[in-house]
């Protein structure tokens, strides 16, 4: 077999059971429940759509669950136009079934069959049930050694026997096919009114066709009970990245004849004042600057123009409290704002209090993550000679969600 040529793979993902044991439908099936902040299903799909290895992937669903589906899918991370979805049936076997038929005409070779509910599979584990496959295994099947001594009871409660677990696996998915086989294997099933395999290996058992055991994966466990998500919730939320953001703004302004300059709202009177559309204020600038910048929102040229007359002479707190805005829109939390004025006069020092003040008000944060400071630029260049004020302004952003 020239697998590397022939090799083309389908993907189907059960998702249409309604979960009872993990708990009350009023929070919705298990595979939609959120875990690190996103639905159980969307980290299944993440994983596979972000597998490098051409697959079409179909999801089997509830008749339901279409608007879940669609929300879940939004957020996986990876390439989404391969995912497709179909109904699926009154138990787990019907399902699958659905599922390999909707692949039937796709031309694939071979077929992965995956558990929704298992989202803590890696790429380790499809790249050695790929290889399998490659090498001509009619089926695989991923699988843990039995670790736990096992032990036979009676409908009383009581041991009748210890189990040897020598050769004993326990099962888990993807389990993988030739299509086929497996399809044919299914329709055959369906057609004798068998609907008792516990899982698709058991069907190609059934069938008679050899199924080859691949090393399976300690994690790959299936949320199952409402705890099995608790647990998978906290497992997700201790490893997630908290979405940080850093922006940077600089901004600068020609000093001419005049009474004053406005720096961070505050007016200190000065023998010059800062030439701009609005009021000139280099420091509130910058740091709109920044805090656009910590989700792509452009800068303040794009949200106030300086061609239009609108905002000629304007309070330039106007410009910071519209980018605060736009950052909490976005889910942002702004931790920390801070701005370095390079000027050789007027002095800053003076007025650092009420401006920080000011920040800490248009902001709308505590005073202590408010910064102003200021520094001469030693008389040198166009700062040392007086002939303008620059501004170096950084933010700090939380964002709700992870930092993928």
């Amino acid at each position: 077999m020239q697998a590397k040529e022939q090799f083309s793979c389908g993907i189907v993902i059960v998702a249409a059971g309604r979960g009872e044991r993990a708990g009350s439908l009023r929070d919705g099936p298990k595979q939609y429940r959120p875990i690190g902040g996103r639905p159980v299903i969307t980290h299944t799909l993440d994983v596979f759509a972000t597998w490098p290895r051409e697959k079409r992937i179909v999801v089997v669903i509830h008749p339901d669950d279409e608007t879940l589906f669609d929300d879940a899918r939004s957020q996986v991370s990876g390439d989404t136009s391969s995912i497709t979805f179909t109904h699926g049936g009154p138990t787990r076997q019907l399902s699958v079934f659905a599922g390999l038929k909707a692949l039937e005409k796709s031309g694939i070779s071979h077929v992965m069959i995956h558990d929704a509910v298992r989202p803590f599979i890696d790429h380790a584990l499809l790249d050695r049930c790929f290889l399998a496959l490659a090498e001509g295994s009619d089926a695989v099947l991923p699988a843990i050694a039995v670790a736990d001594t096992l032990k036979r009871g009676s409908p009383d409660g009581k041991v009748v026997e210890t189990v040897s677990r020598t050769g004993l696996f326990g099962a888990q998915t993807p389990q993988c096919f030739r299509f086929l086989p497996i399809l044919d294997a299914h329709a055959n099933a369906a057609a004798s009114g068998r609907s008792d395999f516990t899982d698709d290996a058991s069907i190609a058992e059934w069938a008679g066709l050899p199924v080859t055991l691949v090393e399976g994966l300690a994690d790959n466990v299936k949320l199952t009970i409402k705890r099995d998500i608790a647990m998978a919730d906290e497992k997700l939320s201790r490893n997630r990245l908290p979405d940080v953001r850093t922006g940077n703004g600089y901004d600068v302004h020609q000093l001419v004849e005049g009474d004053g300059v406005t720096l961070c709202g505050i007016f200190i009177p000065h023998d010059q004042k800062l030439l701009g559309h609005s009021d000139a204020d280099v420091a509130l600038h910058a740091l709109t600057d920044a805090l656009l910048a910590t989700c792509g929102a452009g800068d303040i040229g794009d949200h106030f123009p300086p061609s239009d007359p609108q905002w000629k002479g304007a309070a330039s707190r106007i410009f910071l409290e519209h980018a605060a805005r736009i950052v909490r829109d976005n889910g942002g939390t702004i931790m920390n704002a801070d701005i370095s004025l390079i000027a050789e006069a007027p002095k800053v020092g003076p007025h650092r209090l009420a401006m920080r003040e000011n920040l800490a008000a248009m902001l709308g944060i505590s005073l202590d993550r408010c910064s102003v400071k200021a520094t001469t630029n030693e008389k040198i260049g166009f700062v040392g000679r007086r002939e303008g004020i620059a501004a170096i302004a950084t933010a700090t952003v939380v964002y709700a969600g992870d930092g993928k």
